[in-house]
């Protein structure tokens, strides 16, 4: 048997081999045999191999991007801290500002794929402050990064392997690549997929260009919310208190999967109390969240939409963010 001294030893031995696979992951050690391994796995799912060349030509390892990747704001900023930084006052004047400059814009595409005009005004001033902070950063190698790194390879390598068709198809102009840390792009952050499944060419000048044409990228997410459902008739949520405890079990902090809808009318008789009495007077089903998971923190009664908004962005202060400055430009 192992002594006391040579057990710890050995405790300690696997918990530094741990950290070592850890570092190795999130450093530049291995990156570029897996960059070959990937090149041929990219080859064999029928991208080209002249894309393959142009379009990995200057890739690298970006440490930065691992440690955006540890600390994204909307993981560590309690809900308060998190939508006031958004959701500000000056932030609804350019927004109003914004429709009136482009008024016959916003109404069409309102109009054309039912998603309100407050709405993308939201989307595109929290995810780039209208347009001045698109990114960047080298969207390739901020893909290629991720997709190396353990914690979500999988997830950013198919990412990647759609960028590289959407090239492949000359649907993107490689030398315009350059967006945000997570490979997200132009004036709504599309992720590859998200401009595969959505984007469209709504100027009709044979580009889709979701940077530098207003009409792509608003029609683009104004289609991308149609498709998954949007209603523009019905609420996003209500803020509420708990006058009472409520049963942990009823209580969403986690976006990765709502649970217990029930009708505004029976969250009422569990304690749930309505800051406007008067909007609660609509009795659809709705889910009970509180994004920080703690008593005496913001509480909302969420709807279809809030879920929605889940799809874009699976973070619950996002999609409460969102809302609220769709809200206040509506005033």
């Amino acid at each position: 048997m192992l002594s006391r001294s040579k057990f710890l030893i050995c405790i300690l031995l696997f918990f530094f081999s741990l950290l070592n696979f850890s570092y190795a992951s999130n450093s530049a050690d291995g990156f570029n045999d897996w960059l070959i391994s990937f090149k041929s796995r990219a080859l064999n799912e029928g991208i080209s191999q002249g894309t393959i060349d142009n379009v990995f030509k200057n890739v690298r390892f970006l440490k930065q991007v691992i440690k955006y990747d540890r600390k994204q704001p909307e993981f560590f900023e309690d809900t308060i801290t998190y939508v006031s930084k958004r959701a500000s006052s000056s932030r609804v004047n350019q927004a109003k500002n914004l429709l009136k400059e482009n008024k016959s814009l916003f109404f069409k595409v309102e109009n054309e794929f039912n998603v309100n005009k407050e709405l993308l005004l939201s989307l595109w001033g929290i995810e780039t402050n209208f347009g001045k902070h698109v990114g960047k950063m080298d969207i390739v190698s901020s893909l290629a990064t991720l997709s190396y790194d353990k914690r979500r390879s999988e997830f950013f390598s198919k990412q990647l392997i759609v960028l590289l068709n959407l090239v492949d198809r000359e649907l993107i102009d490689p030398s315009t690549l350059y967006g945000s840390w997570a490979g997200a792009f132009g004036n709504f952050q599309f992720m590859p997929s998200s401009i595969e499944r959505y984007a469209i060419d709504y100027d009709n000048n044979n580009k889709i260009e979701l940077k530098n044409s207003l009409e792509d990228s608003l029609a683009s997410a104004a289609n991308y919310m149609s498709k998954i459902g949007w209603n523009m008739n019905e609420p996003c949520f209500y803020r509420v208190d708990l006058k009472k405890d409520v049963n942990k079990k009823y209580i969403n902090s986690s976006a990765r999967k709502i649970k217990n809808r029930l009708k505004v009318s029976k969250w009422k008789k569990k304690g749930v109390f309505i800051l406007d009495e008067e909007k609660s007077k609509i009795d659809l089903k709705a889910a009970l969240v509180m994004p920080d998971g703690k008593p005496d923190t913001p509480a909302y009664l969420v709807f279809s939409n809030y879920e929605k908004i889940l799809k874009w962005n699976r973070s619950l202060r996002f999609a409460v963010t969102v809302c609220t400055l769709s809200n206040m430009i509506k005033l």
